[in-house]
């Protein structure tokens, strides 16, 4: 066992674990943040996405020694009891359905937008490449970004992306 400081949602945590513990396994397990899911532990499916640095990054297969910079997970992607504009666009659009894959979904399109706020259906297709679905709901995905772009145009003077980049 080593001992491993980590910056998680704006918060310093020291962890135990073995080196080679993927990080998905540190947040679940040992600090019970349990929004990010395991769904095929061979980075493919984006169940587990999560922000490291500031990118998408699939935490089932990222080693927590190779933890570089600060983590975001969907639990720290709303700021001050606000839901963030990515969050709201998934309620108003009804994209969940078993809801399984939303948190990566989310953390996928999070850093999109923070690179992008104006996306156009390609850019959305190829951001979210790689985050899958069983129930299908890629057009709601889509509408959702969109709206939630559209947010970032409506109020540029005062609003910013969180989550991607901390």
């Amino acid at each position: 066992m080593s001992k491993f400081v980590l910056m998680v949602n704006g918060e310093k945590v020291e962890v135990e674990a073995q080196p080679e513990m993927p990080l998905l396994w540190v947040l679940r397990d040992k600090l019970k943040l349990t929004g990010s899911k395991y769904g095929c532990g061979i980075a493919q499916c984006g169940a587990c996405t999560v922000h490291v640095n500031g990118s998408p990054m699939r935490s089932c297969v990222l080693p927590v020694s190779a933890v570089s910079g600060p983590v975001t997970t969907i639990e720290g992607l709303a700021q001050g009891g606000e839901l963030h504009p990515l969050q709201s666009a998934w309620i108003q659009h009804d994209v969940a359905q078993c809801g399984y894959c939303q948190a990566g979904q989310i953390m996928s399109a999070a850093a999109l937008l923070a690179n992008n706020r104006n996306p156009d259906d390609d850019d959305i297709d190829q951001a979210m490449a790689g985050n899958y679905c069983r129930c299908g709901t890629y057009i709601r995905v889509r509408q959702a970004i969109h709206t939630a772009a559209a947010y970032y145009d409506a109020d540029t003077s005062s609003t910013k992306v969180t989550g991607a980049g901390q």
